[in-house]
């Protein structure tokens, strides 16, 4: 499954209304570290298919979803179960991290 590139268009439906797991990765094309975490998103959405949806949100292009969310540093990772922000994370992570985070939410 590809990751899904949200925006302030499809964030409501695609995270705030859905229901199930959602991991969404805040990032900007400038960031060495989101660059970094950038395969290991991409590692995540193929090994969650059929059990969470795996996101990104660039905080240039969306700058109210960043601010919405109280954005300050990235990547930050957060994760929502149900359209409610569950867990959080800030910096670059080993994909184990992650992939706990979403088993754990």
């Amino acid at each position: 499954m590809a990751v899904v590139h949200f925006s302030k268009d499809t964030f409501q439906s695609g995270v705030l209304e859905s229901k199930g797991l959602v991991l969404v990765d805040f990032w900007a094309s400038w960031c060495g570290p989101c660059k970094m975490l950038a395969p290991v998103i991409d590692e995540l959405a193929n090994d969650f298919e059929g059990k969470a949806v795996v996101g990104k949100v660039n905080i240039d292009d969306e700058p109210d979803l960043a601010n919405k969310f109280g954005i300050m540093s990235i990547p930050t990772i957060v994760v929502f179960r149900d359209g409610q922000e569950v867990k959080r994370t800030i910096g670059v992570q080993p994909k184990q991290a992650l992939a706990s985070l979403l088993e754990n939410a």
